[in-house]
């Protein structure tokens, strides 16, 4: 009979798992040695566990299917937990393996002792201990099918002696749902969306991550009603390509007409978001559309709950939405999408070729351009954040991966480890905020060890500016989110990675074009303006009167790459006043 180890790795491979994300260690080594002795299975050697953690939900999202990573006991898997917080937020379906201290000192207060199964419960929809060999492989399949069914974490503890007993029962072969599930709401659901439809006068559409796959559903429904449309950040690379009804983001990140359009419509149609800040959300005259049930009026009051899939929803209630002919409020929407984007643009383009420090937006811009029409970028939390948001242009085929929901700094480059090995053909662009890539500078050798060929940006600006921009609207002078300067070139260099420290703007587009085109791994450490921060659309008095008193810089309050050119072309069809 093989080992529990053994057995483990078996049903991994019956699942089309490729690769396990982790730090091999004491409790792991039975599962660590299964896999050297597996075909169709590798390990992946990362420097931290949270690395790891964070990979394996980046391969998730990537190509849908279950991801692993795994942890030795105590403070190993313990590591894991911010990664997988990440993924499970991002509904990525991960299984985590938290190896665990020998089953006879559990309680005992042993060396590294945690509870594992009491510490990934808030971070998981399956957590269990699986304490003795005749458990397997039902209790390992369980697991799977919950985070691939679930979308989500799924956390498998196993004790090291147990791993190394002989199995108990026979492996056979599992079947694994990967389909991902549609939802039909009812019919008097769809009957009472086409009744608010028909009678709105102004209705508007807010579209989030449960958009993925519906754009043309939601864009021959904006055709028929008439309706701006709008997305949130993690709509932003299903509905706003190809989008002539196109009126921007809202949030913190926002940018153009949609936070006036959703508070000056009399219907918003809130299509698969969970968009989390209810402050931007005018809390009157919503409709929601999601598949997820508990997402349901938990931002705003709601006039109607539709929990149906967003396509599904949209097809079945096209025939009963009576054609609207007047075009007049999405007209003047668009209108003030693109004069609000022109407003700003001058700001972002005016000898910015020549300014020094670089313009972080210039950098954003000319990656954009650069990039390969599938690439995958990871985005690090604070303003990559905005510059992504602002200036990666969608096109339907690109990726863009963040920490979007958990919000946790120095996910880019873990992220793009996991999306480089899904993906070995596609170009993967690591946006890293300097601050995010010194929290898990270890694993640029990740990139050396593995061979591969992420490209990392980083936006060196020697400062958290997310953090400052954070203090200063509040009315604080900021304080500790300045640091030294860093020459990540160099640290790079000394890792065997390519890399070359950009301080002119103008060597900006050979210095990202030379990397983008080399067949390993490439840094290019780009010194940026760190006083170059981003407002959101819409700001509160006081926040507004805070910042004065806080600020004497000058703060950006757009920049929109290639969006304004969208804008531009989508008036084309808007007839003059």
């Amino acid at each position: 009979m093989p080992t529990v180890a053994e057995q483990f790795i078996e049903v991994l491979v019956q699942a089309g798992v490729k690769r396990i994300y982790g730090i091999v260690g004491d409790s792991l080594n039975p599962v660590v040695d299964a896999v050297r002795r597996t075909e169709g299975i590798e390990w992946v050697h990362t420097r931290h566990e949270e690395a790891a953690a964070f990979a394996a939900g980046a391969e998730a999202q990537v190509t849908g299917r279950l991801a692993v990573c795994a942890g030795s006991c105590g403070p190993g898997n313990l590591h894991l937990i911010n990664g997988l917080y990440d993924a499970h937020r991002s509904g990525a379906p991960v299984l985590a393996l938290a190896s665990h201290i020998p089953s006879a000192q559990i309680g005992t207060g042993f060396f590294q002792e945690t509870h594992p199964e009491e510490l990934f419960n808030e971070c998981s929809h399956f957590c269990e201990l699986l304490s003795q060999p005749a458990q397997m492989p039902r209790l390992l399949r369980s697991a799977i099918q919950t985070a691939v069914g679930r979308r989500g974490v799924s956390v498998l503890v196993l004790p090291g002696d147990v791993a190394e007993e002989s199995a108990a029962k026979p492996t056979g072969h599992g079947v694994v749902d990967w389909d991902p599930p549609t939802l039909l709401p009812s019919a008097e659901q769809v009957a009472a969306l086409a009744e608010k439809i028909n009678r709105a006068e102004r209705p508007m559409m807010f579209c989030g991550a449960g958009s993925r796959g519906a754009h043309a559903d939601v864009m021959e429904l904006a055709e028929k009603i008439k309706a701006p449309v709008g997305h949130a950040l993690r709509g932003k690379e299903w509905i706003q390509y190809d989008n002539p009804y196109d009126v921007g983001m809202s949030g913190l990140l926002g940018y153009g007409a949609c936070h006036e359009a959703m508070h000056k419509a009399d219907l918003v149609l809130l299509m698969g978001t969970d968009f989390p800040y209810d402050n931007f959300l005018p809390q009157a005259n919503t409709v929601q559309v999601d598949i997820e049930p508990t997402h349901l009026g938990r931002r705003t009051v709601l006039d109607l709950a539709v929990h149906g899939d967003v396509a599904e929803t949209i097809r079945a209630v096209l025939p009963k939405v009576r054609a609207k002919t007047d075009r007049s409020y999405l007209d003047r929407m668009l209108r003030e999408h693109a004069g609000q984007l022109e407003k700003v643009v001058d700001a972002y383009t005016r000898n910015v070729e020549s300014q020094v420090p670089i313009h972080p937006e210039y950098v954003a811009d000319v990656l954009d351009d650069l990039a390969a029409d599938d690439a995958v970028f990871t985005v690090d939390t604070g303003m990559c954040n905005v510059w992504a948001a602002r200036y990666i242009t969608p096109n339907g085929r690109r990726r863009v991966l963040g920490s979007f929901v958990h919000g946790s700094m120095a996910n880019a480059l873990p992220q793009a480890i996991g999306a480089q090995l899904a993906a070995p053909d596609r170009q993967v662009v690591s946006m890293s905020g300097d601050g995010g890539l010194a929290m898990l500078l270890g694993d640029l050798l990740s990139l050396r060890t593995h061979r591969l060929p992420v490209k990392t940006v980083v936006f060196n600006n020697s400062s958290l500016g997310m953090v400052k921009l954070e203090m200063l609207v509040d009315g604080m002078p900021d304080f500790g989110t300045d640091h030294d300067g860093v020459d990540f070139a160099a640290i790079a260099r000394a890792a065997g990675i390519n890399s070359v420290r950009v301080e002119k703007p103008g060597e900006v587009r050979d210095a990202l074009s030379d990397a983008l085109s080399r067949p390993g791994p490439a840094l290019v450490d780009v010194v940026t303006d760190p006083n170059a921060l981003s407002l959101p659309p819409h700001i509160t008095g006081e926040q507004v009167k805070g910042f004065a008193l806080a600020v004497s810089r000058t703060v950006l309050s757009g920049g929109v790459g290639k969006m304004v050119q969208l804008a531009r072309s989508n008036l084309r069809n808007v007839p003059r006043p």
